[in-house]
């Protein structure tokens, strides 16, 4: 049997739908092909979900309580975890989010980033949480993004967003679209660049991996009628990042890049804001988008939708997007281990 990687997941807001897309992407035989998955979580939630009436999936399926990852057996039907709380039974209702759960909510991410840099875990999924919870809780953080950083010690990262036919970087994140042009500069731009130039080689292997820039402005500012932008900020960046031997291109105009890029002319797009990518990133990858934080010295990926109270404990939570942070995951791990063992042999473009 090979080896595979150790993958931890943590729950997120136990009064989300983590729990419930959790117990049904591990009844998924193809996960433990890939890697052997170790839940951080609360074994009390997670066994009442899986016995509750809205949930459909895999009968016999338990709980395995292990006190250590490498005690993760790693069989379909027997979900994995580590207890990192033990909320009461009245404690956790789906849907009605408590300051207690948001505690644990960060506990279980504190816990996979200690478990990560320790190498004990070979890289760690997050379940969605709730950001206005997590600053009940305590813990003052804009997300999940930020909180990680802070636990890692890192200032340069950047969020991808990553699915079989696109994958974008995002310059400027959570802002108001009127401060987008007054947010970026070059630096940002530049550092966006080299942060995705670095992921796609370390962690997706590919040994050559192909960029275009999106423009910020239509038709890329229309030699500046629409907008200087273009050649004030991104094409300088660009030019630099050239200059230290990446290839990537533009600024191109955005309106056509996208498609020439999920027809396989690139391996990634870096957008200059959040609904410049993610429209044409969901409009392919809806429900099988997978979020990356570039940039941590430790493999993260992400579901990339959120809590969804309004449908948790009704069962119909759709798994899909954790499947696929979890394959990603265990895939990343691998080409990193591969990459710093000096073994990294894909091309431009080979399916991740």
């Amino acid at each position: 049997m090979r080896h595979l990687p150790i993958i931890g997941i943590t729950m997120g807001d136990p009064a989300g739908i983590g729990p419930e897309i959790i117990a049904k992407a591990l009844t998924d035989r193809a996960i433990y092909d890939v890697c052997r998955p170790v839940v951080l979580g609360d074994p009390g939630v997670l066994s009442r979900t899986m016995a509750g009436s809205g949930f459909k999936a895999a009968p016999g399926l338990s709980v395995n309580r292990v006190d250590a990852p490498f005690n993760a057996r790693g069989e379909p039907g027997r979900v994995d975890l580590m207890a990192v709380s033990e909320l009461g039974k009245g404690s956790v209702r789906p849907g009605r989010p408590t300051v207690a759960g948001g505690k644990a909510m960060v506990a279980y991410i504190v816990r996979g980033v200690d478990m990560c840099l320790k190498g004990e875990i070979a890289a760690m999924v997050t379940c969605p949480i709730h950001k206005a919870l997590m600053h009940q809780a305590g813990h003052h953080f804009e997300g999940h993004t930020q909180l990680l950083a802070h636990l890692t010690q890192t200032t340069d990262y950047v969020m991808m967003l990553a699915g079989q036919r696109l994958r974008v970087a995002l310059v400027t994140i959570h802002c108001a679209l009127r401060d987008v042009a007054r947010i970026l500069n070059k630096a940002m731009v530049h550092k966006t660049i080299l942060l995705t130039h670095r992921a796609l080689r370390e962690d997706f292997g590919l040994t050559a991996p192909r960029m275009a820039v999106a423009a910020l402005n239509p038709h890329g500012g229309e030699a500046g009628l629409f907008g200087t932008e273009e050649e004030t900020i991104i094409a300088p960046a660009v030019r630099a990042a050239r200059n230290e031997g990446v290839d990537a291109t533009g600024p191109f105009p955005a309106d056509t890049l996208f498609y020439r890029a999920s027809s396989g002319l690139y391996d990634a797009v870096i957008a200059m804001y959040h609904d410049q990518g993610l429209i044409p990133l969901k409009l392919l990858h809806f429900s099988d988008a997978v979020n990356i934080t570039l940039g941590l010295p430790i493999i993260r990926t992400s579901v990339d939708h959120g809590t969804a109270y309004e449908i948790a404990g009704s069962g119909a939570a759709d798994p899909s997007s954790l499947k696929a942070a979890i394959k990603m995951a265990s895939e990343l791990a691998e080409n990193r281990s591969h990459f710093t063992s000096g073994n990294s042999s894909k091309t431009s473009k080979d399916p991740f």
